[in-house]
């Protein structure tokens, strides 16, 4: 199995946009399922490396080793603030409560900034100014709001089916 995972992302590594793999072992208290999770620049050259000959080869090698022949879901957006630690290839939720968790997330994290001294912001000119909160917002939310907010929300956001 190692073998043939090295060589699948060995294989993905020579196309082009190609950002990286990340590889999701099973903890004790999982399925027992693994999570290959690739990372593409763009769109296109994800749907290039999918639709590879060598990447069908590689999947009906794979089918020996495995129970199924596994799922395929493609991020490509707020979903990927949506990711709880123990179950990385999880489905996101619905686009309407990520909109609605991520809104209200922003919303705090704008009426934070209103209680900081953030006065000498104001003296830079206003387009560093804005580029300045939109970063440090974007920081937050990737690092520190978003993964305690889904955590916290998980029973809603991925009600057991």
């Amino acid at each position: 199995m190692k073998s043939l995972l090295e060589q699948i992302i060995a294989t993905a590594s020579t196309f082009e946009g190609y950002l990286g793999a990340s590889v999701f072992r099973p903890s004790p208290q999982a399925d027992g399922e693994y999570r290959i999770v690739f990372k593409f620049d763009r769109l296109e050259n994800l749907k290039r490396w999918e639709h590879a000959p060598v990447r069908q080869r590689f999947l009906t090698q794979a089918l020996q080793l495995t129970v199924d022949a596994g799922t395929f879901a493609i991020l490509t957006g707020l979903e990927t603030w949506f990711t709880l630690p123990a179950k990385p290839g999880l489905l996101p939720p619905p686009r309407y409560k990520m909109v609605l968790v991520s809104g209200l997330a922003i919303f705090g994290i704008n009426q934070l900034f209103t209680l900081l001294p953030l006065d000498w912001l104001t003296l830079l000119p206003p387009i560093l100014h804005l580029l300045i909160l939109v970063f440090l917002t974007t920081t937050l939310m990737t690092y520190v709001v978003m993964p305690r907010l889904t955590k916290l929300l998980a029973g809603w956001l991925y009600p057991k089916r």
